[in-house]
């Protein structure tokens, strides 16, 4: 049986040039959108509603959810949630619906949600429980980096590299973007927070004051939780 196909689209600007129905998608959002979501569902919140604007995170908040609302790296006034991983462990969010809004993440996964055999948010911090994931679905692959307002970004491409170099024998690659970011995973993963610190977006969020997030946000399988999109709701399996 030949092997199933692997794509790294660098920007949700580009998802036109790739076939997305009938594979898995995995969307990235290392800054921290997708590590957010990781970690709330790990953290015990019953589901994590991912929504592109801000007026449709506002209409679930008036129905009774918790909102979250993050534009530019920085909460969003009226809304409950800012946009760190450590807001999402606290305990009066278990069993709680979250909706929430980011400037990169949920706008990625809004342009695959309707097309998408299987939408799953990936980080850093499930990193080897997603590879598990993917290959027992065995589907053609995209990874879907969010960037920073669709121009492509450093960490979002190096956890596609990740992911490839954890595929890599089980997929085939079918674009040059997936040898680029598994080549520099492979440069890099002796550290890569030190290889992170030149990325732009680390250096847009420098003067908010939280370091504490990114080094978070770049360690390895933490969770074993996999956040799979269904009925436009991120839950567990």
């Amino acid at each position: 049986m030949s092997k199933k196909t692997l794509e790294v689209c660098l920007s949700p600007e580009l998802i036109g040039l790739h076939l997305v129905s009938n594979k898995a998608v995995v969307v990235v959002d290392i800054f921290r959108a997708t590590s957010c979501m990781v970690t709330g569902l790990a953290h015990g919140i019953n589901s994590i509603t991912p929504v592109a604007t801000l007026e449709e995170c506002k209409d679930l908040q008036t129905l009774g959810y918790i909102a979250g609302a993050e534009r530019d790296a920085k909460k969003v006034e009226g809304f409950d949630l800012d946009n760190s991983p450590f807001s999402y462990m606290s305990e009066h969010l278990k069993g709680k619906n979250i909706a929430v809004t980011t400037t990169n993440g949920t706008y990625a996964i809004s342009k695959v949600k309707d097309t998408a055999k299987v939408v799953i948010a990936g980080a850093f911090l499930n990193l080897n429980a997603v590879a598990e994931k993917i290959i027992d679905l065995n589907l053609d692959l995209i990874i879907l980096c969010a960037g920073w307002k669709n121009k492509p970004c450093l960490e979002d491409s190096l956890f596609a590299g990740a992911l490839a170099h954890n595929l890599r024998n089980n997929f085939t690659f079918a674009d040059d973007s997936t040898t680029m970011c598994q080549r520099m995973y492979a440069e890099a993963q002796a550290d890569t927070l030190s290889y992170v610190q030149e990325a732009s977006h680390l250096k847009r969020l420098a003067n908010l004051g939280i370091e504490k997030d990114i080094s978070f946000c770049m360690k390895e399988s933490v969770y074993t939780e996999v956040p799979v999109l269904k009925n436009n709701r991120l839950v567990l399996d």
